[in-house]
C-alpha cells in the first residue's frame, strides 16, 4: 500500500484560506474606508449646504432690517407730517377765534360792568372786572351760559371796594370755549361765501 503524505496538500489549503481570508478583510477594509469617505463627503456636502443657507438667510435678514427701520424713519416722517398738519388746522380753525371771542363777550356784557383782563389758556378764559352791583355780574354769568360761543361760567370771586365815593364790585370768573360750535363757524362762513 502506497502512503500519501497529505500534509502539503493541507498546508497550501490553509495557505489558500488565509490568503483569502486576508483578501476578504482588506477587501472589507476598503468598503469601510469608502463607506466612512462617502458618509464623510455627504455630510461635507448638507454641512456646506447648509452654511450657505444660513448666509442667504442672514444676508435676506439684514436686508430685512434695513427695510424695517426705513418704514419706521417713514412712519415717524408721516406721524411729524400729521402732527404738523393737525397744528396749522387748529391754527386755520382759531384764526379767528380771538375775534369771535371779543365779539361774543361783548354781546354778552350787561350795562354796569367793564372788562379789565381776558386771558385764555387752551379752552379756558378768565375775566376780570368791574361792576356796579353784584346782579350785573350775575346777569354776566346767566348770559354766558346761554352764549353760542362758551358754556360752564363759574364765578371764581367777587369782591366790594370803594373808589372815590362809589362803591364797586370787583370779579374775576371763568368761562370754557364750546369747540364743537367754533368749528362749525368756518364751515357756515364757507357757506354764506359759495351764496354770494
Amino acid at each position: 500500500m502506497m502512503r500519501i503524505n497529505l500534509l502539503p496538500h493541507r498546508q497550501i489549503k490553509r495557505a489558500e484560506r488565509q490568503r483569502q481570508f486576508g483578501l476578504m478583510g482588506l477587501m472589507a477594509a476598503v468598503a469601510a474606508g469608502a463607506v466612512v469617505f462617502m458618509g464623510w463627503t455627504y455630510l461635507g456636502a448638507q454641512k456646506a449646504s447648509q452654511l450657505e443657507r444660513n448666509g442667504r438667510l442672514e444676508k435676506a435678514i439684514s436686508s430685512l432690517d434695513k427695510e424695517i427701520a426705513d418704514i419706521r424713519n417713514l412712519k415717524d416722517q408721516i406721524n411729524n407730517v400729521l402732527e404738523r398738519k393737525q397744528i396749522v388746522e387748529n391754527l386755520q380753525t382759531n384764526r379767528s377765534q380771538s375775534v369771535v371771542i371779543l365779539d361774543e363777550l361783548t354781546r354778552q356784557l350787561p350795562e354796569g360792568l367793564y372788562l379789565k383782563s381776558i386771558k385764555q389758556q387752551g379752552n379756558l378764559i378768565t375775566l376780570t372786572g368791574v361792576a356796579d352791583t353784584n346782579a350785573r355780574v350775575a346777569t354776566l354769568v346767566r348770559n354766558l351760559s346761554v352764549s353760542n360761543w362758551m358754556e360752564l361760567p363759574n364765578l371764581v370771586e367777587i369782591k366790594s371796594f370803594t373808589l372815590n365815593g362809589i362803591k364797586q364790585n370787583e370779579f374775576t370768573l371763568t368761562v370754557s370755549l364750546k369747540a364743537q360750535k367754533a368749528e362749525e363757524a368756518p364751515a357756515k362762513n364757507k357757506i354764506k361765501g359759495a351764496q354770494s
